[in-house]
């Protein structure tokens, strides 16, 4: 068998938060008795000094939820404007608590009431078990593996991963600063060219006579990766995690502009792939 092994661009971690499916004081009975209010009404409430005290006297209660567990700060970080998804351990909020003298849910809970309530901390439970992205490195450059395993929206309160993409040409090829990087040639082709090739898209993945012309024109000194956002856009007012991006100057589908500096066009010339393509068309 041709196996090829999907390698997830930097630690797949949760997003907690007020705004969010989970954080990390939700099993605590005084935020119980708040966490049905509105965020703006929860956030006022949770600004009074008094409630502040009983929420963090209080501790974390085991609960059958399997997307939650009983916080542990060492491994939490602020995930920060830009959001650093390769922090070294010491800036851990549990590090960052013994370094300044106080407890870590102080740190997490002032940092969820920053931006009216919206503020964010991040989990990563997988690929970053060293604390860094160096195995990551290493498995990115096998030649059997490709970069894949973007989340798309399936949870749409607790983690965005459709950045993956993105984040592999800021981080891995300009932004790195605890680690070897990437080049640019490497990733290009391992997004495009080779990820094409292991599901059996051979008409796809170069810029050549033939191929299927689906490019993106991107201003690589422009790139940038917003910290996610929660937008309220489902059926019924539901929500979901959102991640903005500069630098995409245009999106190009069948040769057709689809996008023009984030904006859609409204064109859609894009059609259902049903199984492999071979050969140039």
């Amino acid at each position: 068998l041709s196996v090829t092994a999907q390698i997830a661009a930097r630690p797949v971690g949760l997003l907690l938060g007020l705004e969010l499916s989970r954080n990390p004081l939700q099993t605590h009975p005084s935020y119980q008795a708040i966490a049905h209010l509105p965020l703006a009404e929860r956030v006022a409430r949770m600004r009074d000094p008094q409630l502040r005290a009983a929420i963090l006297s209080e501790q974390a209660r085991a609960t059958d939820d399997p997307l939650f567990f009983r916080p542990n700060y060492d491994k939490m970080y602020l995930l920060g404007d830009p959001p650093d998804y390769e922090q070294p351990p010491e800036q851990s909020l549990g590090a960052q608590a013994r370094a300044r003298g106080c407890r870590p849910e102080e740190l997490a809970y002032d940092a969820m009431l920053s931006d009216q309530g919206r503020g964010m901390l991040y989990v990563p439970f997988l690929n970053y078990s060293d604390g860094n992205l160096d195995a990551t490195y290493e498995m990115l450059r096998d030649p059997r593996s490709v970069p894949g395993l973007s989340d798309g929206g399936a949870h749409c309160g607790i983690i965005c991963d459709a950045s993956f993409p993105t984040y592999l040409l800021t981080h891995w090829t300009r932004d790195r600063k605890r680690g070897d990087k990437l080049s640019i040639p490497f990733v290009v082709a391992a997004q495009s060219r080779k990820t094409a090739l292991s599901v059996g898209l051979d008409d796809r993945g170069l810029i050549a006579p033939g191929y299927k012309a689906d490019v993106n024109v991107i201003d690589y000194g422009r790139l940038h990766l917003h910290p996610p956002k929660v937008h309220y856009d489902l059926p019924v007012g539901g929500r979901r995690l959102m991640q903005e991006v500069d630098g995409y100057d245009a999106t190009i589908v069948s040769g057709v502009v689809t996008r023009r500096y984030g904006e859609a066009t409204g064109a859609r010339p894009g059609r259902l792939v049903k199984g492999a393509r071979s050969g140039v068309q």
